[in-house]
């Protein structure tokens, strides 16, 4: 493994917005999009596609962010990327790291927002959970960040800059003329931070191929899960588009107490939700559903419920995270007693159904499941407004 390089200003710089005569951030552009970019530049068109390649492994594979160090183009060509082009990531507000390893990270994007992104050593992983939107719009009332009203769409390129900037900090860029090196400290991304993933699936689907592109960070969409809270009509496109894995927000096993818990429930109520699981394409026993259950004592951990939660997702190729509830100050809810939680965990198991608890981390650092939310709130903006401020307009 490479030894850890530390995070440097240049490397932490805010993407300018494209304003007339501005530069244009390569960060976030499809293969199309870039190459479509450079021809406008005065790449001609015989020559793009390989110019893509070249500039897209310096970008995504070696996490160069100089034109001047890539080396195998032409410095009349280099000079001329500087003049039109720049390769910009958020900037890193702070870093906080917990006891148990966990990194936590607040992200600067345009127009001063702020997103949390989380990274989480584990023994044979290390997962990145990072944010789709700033805020969400589905006021969860178990979430912190549910508290946060919505204020934008994330582009892509603040989606994949989370990625380029934990490996920044994990040091993980390979070093040209090393000895190959296949261990992954970040190996593994979970879009469960702030925001609905499926609000902004464009943007998710873009930033998701960009990670898995085999010339550039290399992820297997087999290591990237997707979690929603049941946004239906956007679930089976999820699987033709992204190929990655899922998981459910589901929490309650009836429509009264979901409706409380995962307000989205109203609007495409269990039933509705199910019926687009099960019919999701490539379901099978080796791509599971995942469905993510928070306990809180009280309110949705009775044997009954157990009982319930197996009978709903029968026939569904399925695994149930559950998750103890992770408090926040002015939570409504409490951690279900750990005893309460094993008894859960064991009608489900006995059922034939894999139960993991999860084990909570960061919670010193308020990075555990539920706990994100930006130090600066907004409070929600017409989408002129919004696409004003960030310069997306």
């Amino acid at each position: 493994m490479p030894a850890k390089a530390p995070i440097t200003q240049d490397v932490l710089t805010i993407p300018r917005r494209e304003e007339a005569g501005g530069p244009l951030n390569l960060v976030g552009l499809t293969r199309d999009g870039m190459r479509a970019a450079l021809i406008e530049a005065g790449t001609p068109e015989r020559q793009a596609k390989m110019r893509v390649g070249q500039i897209w492994q310096w970008i995504y594979h070696w996490g160069v962010r100089d034109f001047a160090r890539m080396t195998n183009l032409a410095k009349d060509y280099r000079a001329m990327l500087a003049e039109r082009f720049e390769i910009a990531l958020p900037e890193v507000v702070t870093r906080q790291v917990s006891e148990d390893g966990t990194r936590k990270y607040l992200v600067r994007i345009a127009g001063g927002h702020e997103v949390e992104v989380v990274y989480i050593p584990e023994e044979d992983r290390g997962t990145l959970c990072i944010s789709s939107q700033v805020g969400c719009t589905l006021t969860c009332t178990f979430c912190h960040t549910g508290t946060q009203k919505l204020v934008r769409n994330l582009t892509v390129a603040e989606i994949v800059g989370q990625i380029m900037i934990a490996r920044d900090d994990l040091g993980e860029w390979p070093v040209p003329g090393a000895p190959k090196d296949e261990t992954r400290l970040l190996s593994n991304i979970v879009l469960m931070g702030m925001g609905e993933p499926l609000y902004n699936f464009e943007n998710v689907r873009d930033a998701m191929r960009i990670a898995m592109d085999p010339e550039g960070i290399s992820l297997s969409r087999r290591r990237i899960t997707l979690s929603t809270s049941g946004v239906v009509p956007e679930i089976a496109r999820t699987a033709t588009e992204i190929g990655c894995n899922l998981a459910v927000s589901f929490h309650a096993t009836t429509d009264a107490v979901r409706d409380v818990l995962v307000p989205i429930n109203k609007r495409w109520p269990i039933a509705d939700l199910l019926d687009a699981l099960r019919a999701y394409p490539g379901l099978s026993n080796s791509e599971r559903i995942t469905f993510e259950y928070v306990m809180l004592k009280g309110v949705n951990d009775s044997d009954e419920d157990a009982r319930r939660l197996v009978r709903l997702i029968k026939g569904i190729p399925a695994k149930i995270n559950l998750i103890p509830f992770n408090e926040w100050p002015g939570a409504p809810y409490v951690r279900s007693d750990w005893s309460r939680i094993r008894a859960f965990a064991d009608i489900i198991y006995k059922a034939g159904y894999a139960s993991p608890i999860r084990t909570p981390r960061g919670e010193d650092i308020m990075a555990a499941c539920g706990q994100l939310k930006s130090a600066t709130e907004r409070a929600r903006k017409t989408r002129a407004e919004i696409a004003a401020e960030a310069g997306l307009s």
